[in-house]
């Protein structure tokens, strides 16, 4: 529940997650700022109608550039951080040097800013991703709390660095913080990213459209309101030093998700099918140390799919939807 302090930046606030977040903040009241590079608000109206945006301080900020960063924690008495700002793993893989840039250096910009502000902001949460593990760092397809990390892409290595510099920043400077790994992020807003094609197979079935799920195999699905509400949960932590957790969800086969679709959107499993390979991560997730945080819901995959039809369903009566801004092709 709010507190009346509360003021929050939110950096990559027009993603998926940080439009859940938006959302789960403002409808409590809260006071948010958000941080983004990016000046298309369509999830914000998507998650929050068209009045969203209207209801946040919207700041156009780069997280590579450092003293605009600290600007917004002073010009705003910020005092609790959510870090989302990134590029997802198929943008830094085609252009390396500028995922280096956001996603490490830009973190680094973040904690250098809250260092010197460290006594009135709470812990940095940030997202870190299942994505610096590979298959072969799980036993038996679990991934345990204690595994050491593999990461096959420049995405993976980005992310193990800013854990990695999240210590070091906690043991030299005290500055607490909070990572957060999602796996596999599912949901109205989730439109792009190696792993957004189930979420857009919702949409296009309901539109009547066939669509081609792009991998196999068993999968931790990860509904997206719940992830934003397990980062607003862990912003209101008061860990000490650098704690890093797992994400729990959904555990599924792709067909398992379009037989559920289907259950929910009846004929469903006639326009929606999958190929590919499985993808090269741990299939399910150990979580038991994200009770430190609090109860963090896990809503049941065949709900979250019927929720998230009835919202898709809600912006196209409105006419305030069009399929192709988020994700599919015209």
């Amino acid at each position: 529940m709010t507190t009346s302090n509360e003021r929050f930046l939110i950096t990559g606030a027009l993603g998926c997650i940080g439009a859940w977040a938006v959302k789960a903040l403002v409808d409590e009241g809260a006071d948010v700022v958000t941080f983004d590079k990016g000046g298309d608000d369509k999830r914000l109206r998507l998650v929050m109608g068209p009045d969203g945006p209207s209801r946040v301080t919207m700041l156009n900020g780069d997280i590579t550039d450092a003293a605009s960063i600290g600007r917004a924690l002073d010009d705003y008495d910020i005092n609790r951080i959510i870090h989302l700002a990134a590029l997802q793993l198929p943008f830094a893989k085609a252009n390396p040097p500028l995922g280096a840039m956001v996603n490490v250096v830009g973190t680094v910009n973040l904690f250098e800013a809250v260092k010197a502000r460290r006594e009135r902001i709470g812990p940095i949460v940030y997202a870190g991703s299942v994505a610096m593990y590979s298959s072969a760092d799980a036993t038996d397809g679990r991934l345990p709390e204690d595994a050491v990390p593999h990461p096959g892409s420049h995405y993976g290595v980005y992310k193990l660095a800013n854990e990695g510099n999240a210590l070091v920043y906690a043991q030299d400077d005290g500055v607490a913080s909070v990572g957060l790994r999602p796996m596999v992020i599912y949901g109205p807003g989730r439109d792009q990213g190696l792993t957004s094609d189930p979420s857009k197979a919702v949409l296009s079935a309901l539109l009547g459209q066939e669509f081609e799920i792009g991998f196999d195999g068993r999968i931790l699905f990860q509904y997206a309101p719940d992830v934003a509400r397990a980062f607003v949960a862990a912003s209101r932590s008061s860990v000490d030093g650098a704690r890093v957790y797992n994400l729990n969800g959904s555990l599924a086969t792709v067909d398992e998700f379009i037989v559920a679709l289907d259950g929910a959107l009846p004929g469903a499993a006639s326009l929606v099918r999958r190929t590919g390979n499985r993808l090269d991560f741990p299939e399910d997730i150990e979580s038991t140390s994200l009770a430190e945080l609090g109860e963090i819901p896990v809503t049941p995959l065949g709900d979250a799919i019927v929720a998230t039809l009835a919202l898709y369903r809600e912006r196209l009566d409105e006419g305030r939807l069009d399929p192709a801004d988020h994700g599919l092709v015209r």
